[in-house]
């Protein structure tokens, strides 16, 4: 799994970057993003999973895909990341 990277552009923007599960529905990705935070009880590091909605204009990234997603203005009730880049192909 891809690892959590936070940049903040000049406009704000945050970009993350994770891992392709879903292309099914028309110009929409679904990408998880996992982070790794410390459990204050017992030290130890947890895997923490978020799951996002982005837009992918031309159908682009495919299942297993490792992308940049943006933060954008909202495009539906649940996007509001847009498909930056795709780092890695699939295999």
């Amino acid at each position: 799994m891809a690892e959590q990277v936070v940049q903040k552009k000049k406009g704000g923007k945050r970009s993350f970057v994770g891992l392709v599960t879903s292309d099914k529905m028309d110009k929409t990705i679904v990408v998880s993003i996992d982070t790794k935070k410390m459990d204050t009880l017992y030290k130890k590091y947890v895997t923490r999973t978020k799951k996002c909605k982005a837009h992918d204009e031309k159908n682009e990234a495919h299942i297993g895909d490792t992308v940049r997603i943006v933060e954008c203005s909202p495009i539906s009730k649940d996007k509001c990341w847009r498909l930056a880049e795709i780092i890695e192909r699939a295999k």
